[in-house]
């Protein structure tokens, strides 16, 4: 059950989290909402035990299995999934050249099922331009600066998604293999690093809910793994797709830790270190989830 609110605050059961309308509290502040919020995470974390070893292989789940059946029946119906319009609009992107005299993707790589195959599931994966990891979206960007003199895309941006997304879904089915590649380790253990550190107001850390705790019940909803396997996703709470690193934004929010700039290096940190984590789960690209 875990330890009581504190005093003179009440809770409220909306699945949407809700307010607190009690008479004890009528005419409280948000900044006392806030408040109280804290102290409830604080007492809940301290009932929580230490942070437990990684999720072993045969334990390993993805998050698809928690959606609501009308979700997965949406994830699963390729004209009913609404990331797949993103898709759509990748395929289109990748035989469009950016400029004149340059290719276009499709002219180095081309058929994206036959040469993008397997690619989504070996990334990040270490770059010899970047002179370190890249994820999806870095790859696209080196490609268009290196290879096609046009600008980078911006991060979250509905082109990028549109090629990452549609890349990615090339690799749909198969299994995440990371690369064991020597010169990943250093980023790789950054991003395991991360993964553990108590962050932000709330002093919390990824592992906490997805390690230690996932699969018990929080504020309405199921803890999932938080396994890297659709992305770019379509999310109902954002009624958009978007990338791992909005996603890993949205939670450093959520505990009220400053989150890190865009395309800074410790997404693609963490995100090796989650690929890894998540080794042999396929890729489901466009995953929907809420």
């Amino acid at each position: 059950m875990g330890p009581p609110p504190p005093p003179g605050f009440a809770w409220s059961p909306s699945p949407r989290g809700g307010r607190d309308t009690s008479p004890a509290a009528p005419h409280r502040t948000s900044a006392e909402r806030v408040r109280a919020l804290t102290t409830i995470f604080a007492l809940l974390l301290a009932s929580w035990p230490a942070l437990a070893a990684d999720i072993a292989a045969t334990e390993r789940r993805s998050d698809t299995g928690l959606l609501a059946p009308e979700t997965r029946a949406m994830q699963d119906d390729d004209t009913a999934n609404p990331g797949m319009l993103t898709v759509l609009d990748g395929a289109e992107a990748w035989s469009r050249a950016p400029g004149p005299n340059v290719p276009a993707c499709s002219g180095c790589h081309g058929d994206a099922p036959a040469s993008m195959s397997g690619v989504a599931a070996r990334y990040p994966a270490w770059s010899r331009d970047a002179g370190g990891p890249v994820d999806v979206a870095g790859q696209v960007n080196l490609c268009r600066e290196r290879r096609q003199n046009a600008t980078p895309l911006a991060s979250d941006s509905p082109e990028l998604l549109a090629l990452t997304g549609y890349v990615a879904h090339q690799s749909r089915g198969l299994p995440i293999s990371p690369p064991e590649d020597p010169r990943l380790e250093p980023a790789r253990e950054r991003g395991r690093a991360l993964f553990g550190r108590r962050m932000g107001q709330l002093d919390l850390a990824c592992a906490q809910c997805h390690d230690d705790q996932w699969g018990r019940r929080l504020s309405g909803a199921t803890i999932p793994q938080a396994h890297p396997t659709g992305y770019p996703i379509y999310r109902l709470e954002w009624q958009a797709v978007g990338s791992l690193q909005r996603r890993l934004r949205g939670c450093l929010t959520g505990i009220r830790a400053e989150p890190f700039p865009a395309g800074a290096p410790e997404y693609v940190e963490l995100e090796l270190f989650l690929m890894s984590r998540a080794r042999g789960l396929p890729i489901e690209t466009p995953a929907v989830r809420p």
